[in-house]
């Protein structure tokens, strides 16, 4: 099943339409529905399915099934075909996170062998590699059915540790409105790039300030909020001074921290002490905000249900906290309290030569017989 959802090429610039009809009459064949939530085009859907009785609530098993671009990145191995080597599956999304979506798919005759009194959910989402987006839609549509997951396991690699809490994500783009001139009367004009790098000059006095006073949580990998600058494009040629400059940049905030107050502070810092001088001499300059994408941060508390039954189901004592996101955040969001615990480490998602060892996908297939067991009795927490 991991080689057959691997060779789909589905980087989230392209369609999944071909991954989802085959999840879709995969299980169709094993007499399961499934309900197909498109995007606006039609070319992407996400797929919601239940397992078991289909008038309670149950335990979702959820995961995305669009994967990063190879572009530029030099893989020894065709990224969509599964090599098997020295104890490891290599192939774009093995870990990041066809993976476990597979095990879950093939694990359905397991699940629909048993007399499950809580249902278990499958929730496969379009574009969450681009900023969680697919999956919103079909969040949506789940609170307004009359039966909803009680509960949702995300299956991003955490070599299955259950993961309570991630950070948030807000990230912008920055256009600079300067005045262009010829380069040897360059005070006559406003260097669009300048400008945009006193912003990106700011940005990073926050970030640094951050990283000194916090706020702090050392339960995550990186403890404190962090601002990052990743895109510039701007100017023409070297003799005129540049009219425009775009730059990408992001806050990575911790459960509990405002991103729009940092939003703020940065662009009142471009009103007030950037935009007087160069409205001096063009007052057609300034600055424009255009907000990329955003997910909220996720934050459970370790005494809750789901918690409590991932920890019985990967054998853990304890939990923890990750700077990376997921959808997790939106379904707790949207009142579904939600883990993150899957195979495969995030330090080998998005890189060449992305791999999977063959021990976490049996310490998978584990977690989910247990859930099996969990979901026969009378409650599966």
């Amino acid at each position: 099943m991991i080689r057959k959802l691997v060779s789909f090429d589905t980087t989230s610039r392209n369609s999944n339409l071909q991954i989802i009809d085959f999840i879709r009459d995969y299980l169709a064949s094993l007499g399961v529905e499934s309900r197909l939530v498109h995007d606006e085009t039609g070319k992407k859907a996400n797929l919601y399915a239940t397992l078991g009785p289909q008038d309670k609530p149950g335990i979702a098993l959820s995961g995305h099934t669009d994967v990063v671009p190879i572009d530029g990145q030099e893989w020894s191995t065709d990224p969509w075909k599964i090599v098997e080597r020295d104890g490891k599956l290599y192939g774009r999304g093995t870990c990041d996170m066809k993976s476990f979506v597979a095990i879950a798919l093939a694990m359905v005759p397991d699940f629909l062998a048993k007399p499950l009194k809580t249902p278990i959910h499958l929730v496969f989402s379009y574009d969450e590699e681009v900023g969680c987006v697919g999956v919103r839609r079909l969040i949506h549509l789940l609170k307004e059915l009359p039966v909803r997951p009680r509960a949702v396991i995300v299956g991003e690699p955490t070599d299955m540790r259950v993961i309570v809490a991630h950070k948030g994500k807000k990230s912008i783009r920055c256009h600079v409105r300067g005045f262009e001139c010829h380069s040897s009367l360059a005070p006559h004009g406003v260097n669009a790039i300048e400008y945009a790098a006193e912003l990106i000059a700011q940005l990073n006095r926050m970030g640094r300030r951050i990283a000194k006073e916090g706020p702090f949580d050392e339960d995550f990998d990186v403890a404190h909020t962090t601002v990052h600058t990743g895109v510039i494009q701007g100017g023409t040629a070297l003799n005129i001074v540049p009219k425009d400059c775009h730059f990408d940049f992001e806050f990575r905030y911790l459960p509990g921290v405002d991103p729009e107050a940092l939003y703020t502070e940065l662009r009142r810092y471009a009103e007030q002490e950037l935009l007087p001088a160069m409205r001096k001499i063009a007052p057609d300059t300034g600055f424009s905000w255009e907000d990329l994408s955003s997910f909220p941060g996720l934050d459970i508390p370790e005494e809750s249900e789901v918690v409590v039954l991932a920890k019985s189901l990967a054998g853990a004592n304890s939990v923890r906290k990750v700077a990376f996101g997921t959808e997790a955040g939106l379904f707790q969001q949207a009142g579904m309290p939600t883990i993150i615990c899957g195979p495969g480490s995030i330090d080998q998602a998005h890189k060449p030569n992305e791999f999977v060892s063959l021990e976490q996908l049996s310490l998978c297939e584990d977690f989910l017989r247990r859930l099996i067991h969990r979901a026969t009795e009378s409650a599966a927490a």
